[in-house]
């Protein structure tokens, strides 16, 4: 893993979230900076790879949490 690898992994989702918006407006803006093009859509590729894992993680424990409550409701009925 590469340091910058590393430090992304280590954002939070908000800010990880934040940093894509301030990119995809950068982007969409008038003054576009060409030559930083290729970097900036790179970063927001690794950033939107690590929200959808936090997601994807969220998910499983969520249904985790769920199942368990479930059984212990059955458990109680």
């Amino acid at each position: 893993m590469t340091n910058e690898t590393e430090a992304v992994a280590d954002i939070s989702y908000s800010d990880a979230a934040t940093e894509l918006d301030a990119i995809i407006t950068a982007l969409e803006s008038d003054e576009l900076d060409v030559d930083g093009l290729a970097k900036r859509v790179e970063r927001a590729a690794v950033l939107i790879d690590i929200c959808r894992g936090r997601i994807d993680r969220a998910r499983v424990e969520v249904e985790r949490i769920v199942v368990g409550l479930d059984t212990q409701a059955e458990v109680d009925s």
